[in-house]
C-alpha cells in the first residue's frame, strides 16, 4: 500500500509546480500537448488566489483522466460479457478476462491495467485544488471559481467510485498529500456506500452547477490522415457533471429515488433530450442479403434525427455529455492503445483515411463475444412499409437484428482473413457519459422505484407529452397501492409536468436507434410480450406480481446498455451493480443476482467463483 501511495505522492506535485495551459482558439501560441505546455511560471504560493488558476488546474486534472482512460475501459470491458479473447490477446488482457488476477498473486503487480495509483493521482490533484482554492473570487457578482471547484468535487467522486467498483474497499483521504510523511499514514478504507456517504453531501450543494467551459479548444488531433491539421473539441464535453456523478453514487448504492432525482435534474437543467438516431440498413444490404425487405424504410419521424455513427466522430460527436479526448500522437499529449486492441491502427502515418483497410489489424487483441452477436441478432427490426401510410397502423417485422452492431463491429477482409474491428475508438475519444448513458441509468433507477412502465417508456417511445405516443403499457396504481405511472411522471420524475413537458417533445425511444419503429400501439415491441419472453429466457417461474415485471424490465435495460454502450468501459460495472440490485431485492432466491452474473460470464471460464461478491473485485496491490 505504501508503494502505491508513494507513487501518488511523487507525481502529485505536477499540477502544484506547473501551470497547465490550454491551446484554444483564443490563443495564438502552439502547444505540444493538448492540455499542457512548458511554462516558466511556478506556483510556490498554494493559495490559488488568481482567477485564471482555476482553468490551469482544471486542465491538469483532465490530463489525469487521459492517463487512466485505457485502464478504465479495459477493467470495465474485459471482465464483462461482451468481449472475447483470441490467439493474439496479450497476457494482461487475458488475465482480466478470465479473472486470473484474483487467483494468481504473482500477476497482480505486473498487470498494466491494475494501476490504482493512476486514480489516486487524480484524487490527490483534486484534493489539492479543493483544499486551497479561494472560492470567493468575484467577477461582478459572480463567483468565478465555483464551476471549477464543483468540477474538482465531481472528478474526485468519480475517481473514487471507479476505484471502489474495481477494488471493493479502498484507502480514502480528502486532504492533499504533499510529502512522504503525508503518504505514510494509515488511511481508513471505504466501499461504495462509505464513499457515497462521505462525498455526496458536499456534491449536493453544487447540484445544477454547470461544468466549466473555455469555448472550443485545440485538441491537437489529426483527422485520421498524415496531415498535421489540428482538431477542435468543445471544452465543456471534457468535463464531468456533478449531477451525473451524484446519480451514479446513489444508483451504485441502491438509493433509487435519490439517483433518479439527480439524473433527472441533470436532464432538466441541460434540456437533455434523447434525440432520434438511426442506422440505415440499406448501407449493409450485402451483409443482410435477402433478409432486408424490399419495402422497408428507415423511420426518420417528424423531428430532428442523426445517424447513430456520428456519436463517435472525431470532431463533432453527437450524444456526448462527457468524454476523454486522447491525443493524435505522443508529441501532442497522452495517447491511447484502445483502437489497436480492438483492431484499428489510429496512429498509422501511412494508412490513409479511417476507412482504409491498411489501418485494420488482423492481430487485433479483442473480439466481440458470441453473447454480443446473439443479443444483437435476436432483436426484431420494425418498419412501416414504404407503400403504406403510417396512419394505416401497419407495422411489419424483419428478422435482421439490431443495426447498431454493423456500426460497432465493422466487417473487414484483409490478408485472406475476414474479421471484425470495433469502431467506437476510431476517434481516440473515450465516452464517459452520453445522453443515453444517463437516460438508461435513470430508467434503471425508476424501474427499481416500482415504475417499470415509465422505465420501459425510455426504451420504447421516449417519455414525451405527445398524443401519437400511446402508452398502453401505463397502468394506474393497481400494484400494491403504488403511484400510477402518469402521476409519477408528473410529480416525482416530472417529464410530463406542465412546466417541463415542452422540453421533451423530441424524446425518442432508445431501442429504436437499432431497431427502427418501436413507438406506438402497433409495433411488436410491447412491454407485456417482452416481459413474458424475458421471464422464459431467465427460466423463472412467474410470481404474477409487480416484482416479475421489475426484474424483467431490468434485464431489458441491461440488454439495451449492451446494444447501445458496448465496449465503452461500462459493462462489468453495469453487471455487478444490477446483480447487487437483484441480491438486495431478493425476489426469487437467495443470492439470485450473483447467480445471474455468474451465468452471464460462465462462457469465460473464470478462475474464481463469481457467486462470491469478493471475487468481483481486483486485488488492491
Amino acid at each position: 500500500m505504501k508503494t502505491m501511495i508513494n507513487k501518488i505522492n511523487m507525481r502529485s506535485k505536477e499540477p502544484i509546480s506547473l501551470l497547465f495551459i490550454i491551446c484554444s482558439l483564443f490563443f495564438s501560441v502552439a502547444c505540444s500537448d493538448m492540455f499542457e505546455t512548458e511554462s516558466d511560471r511556478q506556483v510556490f504560493d498554494p493559495e490559488l488566489d488568481q482567477k485564471t488558476d482555476s482553468m490551469f488546474y482544471t486542465l491538469g486534472i483532465l490530463k489525469g483522466l487521459q492517463q487512466v482512460a485505457d485502464q478504465y475501459v479495459m477493467t470495465g470491458e474485459m471482465r464483462g460479457d461482451l468481449v472475447a479473447t483470441n490467439i493474439y490477446t496479450e497476457t494482461d488482457l487475458r488475465d482480466l478476462a478470465d479473472f486470473s488476477l484474483n487467483s494468481q498473486p504473482s500477476a497482480i503487480n505486473s498487470n498494466k491495467f491494475n494501476q490504482p495509483y493512476l486514480y489516486y493521482r487524480i484524487i490527490n490533484n483534486c484534493n489539492y485544488y479543493i483544499a486551497h482554492r479561494d472560492t470567493t473570487l468575484l467577477t461582478g457578482s459572480r463567483k468565478v471559481a465555483i464551476p471549477e471547484y464543483a468540477e474538482a468535487l465531481a472528478v474526485r467522486a468519480w475517481a473514487y467510485m471507479q476505484l471502489a467498483k474495481t477494488y471493493g474497499e479502498v484507502p480514502f483521504y480528502t486532504d492533499p498529500l504533499v510529502s512522504i510523511g503525508d503518504a505514510n499514514q494509515n488511511f481508513p478504507t471505504k466501499d461504495l456506500q462509505g464513499i457515497c456517504d462521505a462525498l455526496a453531501p458536499e456534491l449536493i450543494k453544487f447540484s445544477g452547477t454547470p461544468v466549466p467551459t473555455y469555448g472550443n479548444i485545440s485538441a491537437g488531433m489529426l483527422n485520421g490522415t498524415t496531415s498535421s491539421e489540428e482538431k477542435i473539441i468543445q471544452s465543456d464535453k471534457a468535463m464531468i457533471p456533478v449531477d451525473a456523478v451524484l446519480g451514479d453514487l446513489f444508483l451504485e448504492t441502491n438509493q433509487y429515488e435519490q439517483a433518479a432525482k439527480y439524473y433527472f435534474n441533470y436532464i432538466l437543467v441541460n434540456k437533455l433530450v434523447a434525440e432520434q438516431a438511426y442506422v440505415n440498413p440499406s448501407s449493409y444490404r450485402q451483409e443482410l442479403a435477402e433478409k432486408l425487405p424490399t419495402d422497408a424504410d428507415v423511420n426518420t419521424g417528424d423531428g430532428d434525427y442523426f445517424t447513430w455513427s456520428s456519436i463517435f466522430s472525431i470532431s463533432n460527436p453527437k450524444d456526448i455529455v462527457s468524454y476523454i479526448p486522447l491525443a493524435s500522437n505522443e508529441l501532442r499529449g497522452v495517447t491511447t492503445e484502445l483502437p489497436r486492441y480492438f483492431g484499428y491502427d489510429f496512429y498509422s502515418t501511412t494508412g490513409g483515411s479511417s476507412n482504409s483497410t491498411q489501418r485494420y489489424l488482423v492481430d487485433r487483441q479483442i473480439d466481440a463475444s458470441q453473447t454480443y452477436y446473439q443479443l444483437s441478432q435476436k432483436q426484431e427490426w420494425y418498419y412501416v412499409p414504404r407503400t403504406q401510410n403510417a396512419a394505416a397502423n401497419i407495422v411489419k417485422t424483419a428478422n435482421i437484428g439490431d443495426m447498431r452492431r454493423f456500426v460497432t463491429m465493422r466487417s473487414v477482409s484483409k490478408q485472406d482473413s475476414i474479421f471484425s474491428v470495433m469502431t467506437k475508438f476510431f476517434s481516440a475519444n473515450v465516452p464517459i457519459y452520453r445522453t443515453t448513458t444517463i437516460y438508461l441509468r435513470l430508467a434503471e433507477a425508476m424501474n427499481r422505484m416500482g415504475q417499470p412502465e415509465a422505465a420501459f417508456a425510455i426504451l420504447k417511445d421516449g417519455i414525451k407529452d405527445d398524443p401519437s405516443s400511446i402508452y398502453l403499457y401505463f397502468h394506474p396504481s393497481d400494484y400494491d397501492e403504488r403511484m400510477g405511472t402518469l402521476e409519477f411522471l408528473d410529480k416525482v420524475v416530472p417529464f410530463l409536468s406542465m412546466e417541463n413537458s415542452a422540453i421533451f417533445v423530441n424524446n425518442w425511444g432508445i431501442h429504436s436507434r437499432g431497431t427502427n419503429y418501436t413507438q406506438g400501439a402497433f409495433t411488436g415491441y410491447q412491454l407485456d410480450t417482452l416481459v413474458t419472453q424475458k421471464m422464459a429466457e431467465l427460466n423463472i417461474t412467474p410470481m404474477g406480481n409487480l416484482n416479475d415485471t421489475i426484474n424483467a424490465v431490468e434485464d431489458l435495460i441491461c440488454d439495451e446498455m449492451a446494444l447501445e454502450l458496448a465496449f465503452e468501459g461500462n459493462r462489468f460495472g453495469d453487471l455487478t451493480r444490477i446483480a447487487r440490485h437483484k441480491n438486495l431485492a431478493g425476489f426469487y432466491q437467495s443470492n439470485y443476482g450473483s447467480k445471474w452474473l455468474a451465468d452471464k460470464l460462465a462462457y469465460k471460464n473464470p478462475k474464481v467463483s463469481l457467486l462470491e461478491e469478493k471475487n468481483w473485485y481486483l486485488p488492491l496491490k
